[in-house]
């Protein structure tokens, strides 16, 4: 992650995270962190402890920044001019987020599929899109439905589907305390559901 030190960078350099009213927000975090530290009794002249309110505050600003963006990501699509009617498959893109709950992150690994019917979509914006959803607080299932939505509303395809894979370190830091379980959801929508097409999606995702 960027490391960057307030007041170190012009404007016009600066990440837009960090930018405007962006920067205020990511002070006024700092300040509020500061007391939670206070309140854990630790110690803010510590040399490695005095900077971390103003880096928390920024960091804040940069994980959760697509939620200045309330729309949908912007993509292009383009006409399935050549009638490709079988699966479109982008396996392991790795991902990560914050639980909603807790604010700790969880992260891990998103399959995705989808059967075009008119449109098609560059590869790189389905990462684009696993990004724009998870820079936020999220439920894993609520995030993993978001995508094949989005899939749905912008290519009407024949048929989608999302399968995430993810840790969850509110799971593995408190509560029942168990490293290295892995939390699995899936949405899927229109061909998928027929049993031979998900099994076909599921045999090629296991593949190397």
């Amino acid at each position: 992650m960027e490391d960057v030190t307030a007041g170190s960078l012009g404007e016009r350099d600066t990440p837009s995270w960090l930018q405007g009213q962006n920067k205020a927000k990511a002070a006024e975090i700092a300040g509020h962190f500061a007391q939670i530290m206070q309140v854990l009794g630790l110690d803010l002249s510590d040399p490695h402890l005095r900077g971390t309110p103003d880096r928390v505050g920024r960091m804040y600003m940069e994980i959760f920044r697509e939620l200045d963006d309330q729309g949908e990501p912007e993509i292009t699509c383009f006409p399935n001019s050549d009638g490709y009617d079988n699966m479109v498959i982008v396996k392991d893109i790795e991902f990560f987020s914050v639980c909603s709950h807790h604010l700790i992150p969880f992260f891990g690994k998103a399959h995705i599929a989808y059967i075009p019917r008119d449109s098609i979509v560059g590869l790189s914006k389905i990462v684009r899109i696993v990004e724009f959803y998870a820079r936020r607080p999220q439920l894993q299932e609520r995030l993993t439905q978001q995508i094949v939505d989005f899939l749905e509303a912008k290519l009407a395809p024949k048929g989608s589907i999302v399968v995430m894979e993810a840790r969850h370190l509110c799971m593995e830091m408190r509560g029942v305390e168990r490293p290295g379980a892995v939390t699995t959801t899936s949405a899927l929508r229109g061909r998928f559901a027929e049993p031979i097409v998900r099994e076909e999606f599921f045999n090629l995702i296991k593949k190397n």
